[in-house]
């Protein structure tokens, strides 16, 4: 049996602002292609395939589309939620889906019933664990006296090991779970799962499973031999720059485990961080590279320049982010009462622009910032302003 292991799919996400649902629906028909070209038998999903509980109507259909594609590529599916889903509307449906190969395992309660598919070496047991919240999954599970995600997962677990041990000797197994495991490398783009601070669980709560599909970490990791995240399809930070983004193919044979590859996915479009001045950038022929790139740009002007992004995205349509970090630093922030301690209202307004900005206000600027303040009815602004 060949297994494609994906997760934190993150349908509907926004990169900076940018929607990305075109770049997703492209990504995931490639995994369409890769289950007819390396004639995949099973497709599972652990987690996050939508970037929000209620997502929009055109991120329900590029999911429905992807997963019809994925279906007529020849391969059944096996998906749970994850932190981002709502498990509840996740599984709507559910047991019309599993006439048409689609197995959804969303609630607690069929953490041990395992999605049974068939090889010419008996049966595959596919367990899905969806995410456990733990100050509710405990109560459901049974177990109050369980301690974060660890003992919610030690439970679910158990459950699964104990249905293991009942089916006929040989029955190979896969777990599907959304977690963070000790080890793992976490990039800016997860959202917490702590919970009283801790939200990391040892690889050895999985042990006693040929193999485990991770979902929650972005990249592409491998824990143990039988023990990895496949990571997103997508980057969706500018830490996941350097990330191979890629898929898993585990293959099965009658005694378990026997083999696990790596698929690298096409990058709709790459990421890049660039730094210098405004005028720099903009004239360097050696960033001309970057005009495809989703950019993220640091200016070290020492004054900050006017209508900075407007003016990059004529060099580079993609720019995204932009920070400003002024070549040699800017001086101490102060507490805000000692900021206005003795100073007129004008004074802690020129000082503010100066502060945001690296240079004070021109004499037009001044000019204007003393006529709004009079306009506000604060009187003179050029009284002491109230050190409150």
């Amino acid at each position: 049996m060949r297994i494609l292991h994906t997760s934190d799919w993150h349908v509907g996400r926004t990169f900076h602002g940018t929607d990305l649902l075109a770049e997703q629906e492209a990504v995931l028909g490639h995994l369409a292609r890769v289950v007819a070209d390396e004639e995949v038998d099973v497709v599972l999903v652990a987690g996050d395939v939508w970037d929000r509980a209620v997502p929009s109507a055109d991120a329900v259909r590029v999911v429905t589309r992807a997963l019809a594609r994925l279906r007529e590529a020849g391969a059944r599916l096996v998906l749970t939620p994850g932190n981002h889903d709502s498990a509840a509307r996740l599984g709507a449906f559910g047991e019309f889906a599993e006439a048409g190969g689609l197995y959804l395992r969303t609630t607690v309660d069929t953490v041990d019933r395992p999605v049974l598919l068939p090889d010419e070496h008996g049966e595959v047991a596919v367990y899905g664990i969806p995410y456990l919240e733990p100050e509710v999954a405990r109560h459901a599970l049974g177990v109050p006296g369980a301690r974060g995600h660890t003992g919610v997962l030690t439970e679910a677990m158990r459950r699964v090991r104990e249905d293991l041990t009942a089916r006929p000797e040989g029955t190979r197994s896969v777990v599907l779970a959304h977690a963070f495991v000790t080890g793992g490398e976490a990039s800016e783009s997860e959202r917490t799962i702590a919970v009283g601070g801790v939200e990391q669980v040892p690889g050895s709560v999985f042990d006693g499973v040929d193999y485990v599909a991770l979902g929650h970490l972005h990249g592409p990791q491998r824990l143990a031999e039988h023990l990895r995240y496949s990571g997103s399809p997508l980057a969706y930070s500018f830490s996941e720059a350097a990330h191979r983004k890629s898929v898993w193919l585990v293959d099965l044979d009658a005694g378990g485990l026997s083999a696990v590859r790596r698929h690298e996915l096409p990058v709709p479009r790459r990421l890049a961080t660039v730094r210098g001045t405004l005028d720099e950038l903009l004239a360097d022929p050696a960033h001309e590279g970057l005009a495809d790139c989703y950019l993220s740009v640091t200016l070290t002007d020492r004054v900050r320049p006017v209508d900075a992004m407007r003016k990059l995205r004529e060099r580079f349509p993609h720019t995204v982010h932009l920070d400003w970090e002024p070549e040699g630093g800017t001086a101490t922030v102060l507490r805000y009462a000692e900021a206005v301690r003795g100073r007129s209202d004008a004074e802690i307004g020129r000082t503010f622009l100066a502060d945001c900005r690296g240079a004070p206000p021109t004499e037009r600027e001044d000019a204007l910032l003393v006529r709004a303040l009079e306009t506000a009815g604060k009187g003179d602004p050029e009284q002491d302003g109230d050190p409150r």
